[in-house]
């Protein structure tokens, strides 16, 4: 057995409180995208403990190669092979599924990437699907803790194109994509998990 596969005990910490919440979005069966699987440590931990759903791990083309030592250990039968995904590009390579999960990636995009992830969401989640984005957020660009401060100027100092961002900006961003920012669960270390659904077109 591997010993020394990526870890981040971000995911670590939080896999629990998420979990917790996901059960009650993911109710039905279905296919997840998970958008940015980082070390494939949640994809692992929600896949084992939600079995009535098939777990779709994605990552940019720069990354994918992290998760897959752990999810071909794990060898979970729900969860297929990772694939690679820029969410920039106009034809993502994955269909057909019923949700979409994120964690800690709005503010690693660039804003336009941002746009790009929530406009595909948009053209092909289904009515009575759900797309789950977890992570730090400002409120009326308002800091909820001097944590989040710091770690925002962090992301910038490290990237112009880094940053938390706001959640009247996702939500609008989210109505112009035929979303609705429907909940708002507030989560450890200052983070939220954002559950949007999509509208019907009337």
């Amino acid at each position: 057995m591997m010993t020394d596969l990526p870890f981040s005990q971000a995911c670590e910490n939080n896999k629990a409180p998420i979990l917790e919440r996901l059960r009650e979005v993911f109710t039905a069966p279905g296919k997840v995208l998970e958008i940015g699987a980082g070390t494939g440590q949640h994809a692992e931990h929600f896949a084992a403990a939600m079995p009535h759903l098939q777990w779709q791990p994605t990552d940019h083309p720069n990354a994918a190669h992290l998760a897959r030592p752990r999810l071909e250990q794990a060898a979970l039968p729900n969860v297929l092979p990772i694939i690679e995904l820029d969410v920039a590009t106009e034809h993502w390579p994955v269909e057909d599924f019923r949700w979409v999960f994120s964690a800690n990636t709005a503010h690693i995009m660039a804003w336009e990437q941002v746009e790009q992830m929530f406009r595909h969401i948009g053209e092909s989640l289904p009515t009575e699907g759900a797309f789950c984005l977890y992570g730090p957020f400002n409120q009326d660009g308002q800091y909820s803790s001097e944590s989040n401060q710091q770690f925002d100027q962090h992301l910038r100092a490290r990237a112009p194109h880094m940053g938390i961002r706001d959640l009247e900006d996702l939500s609008a961003l989210a109505q112009s994509a035929n979303l609705t920012l429907k909940e708002k669960h507030a989560m450890p270390a200052n983070n939220q998990l954002l559950v949007f659904i999509c509208e019907p077109n009337l």
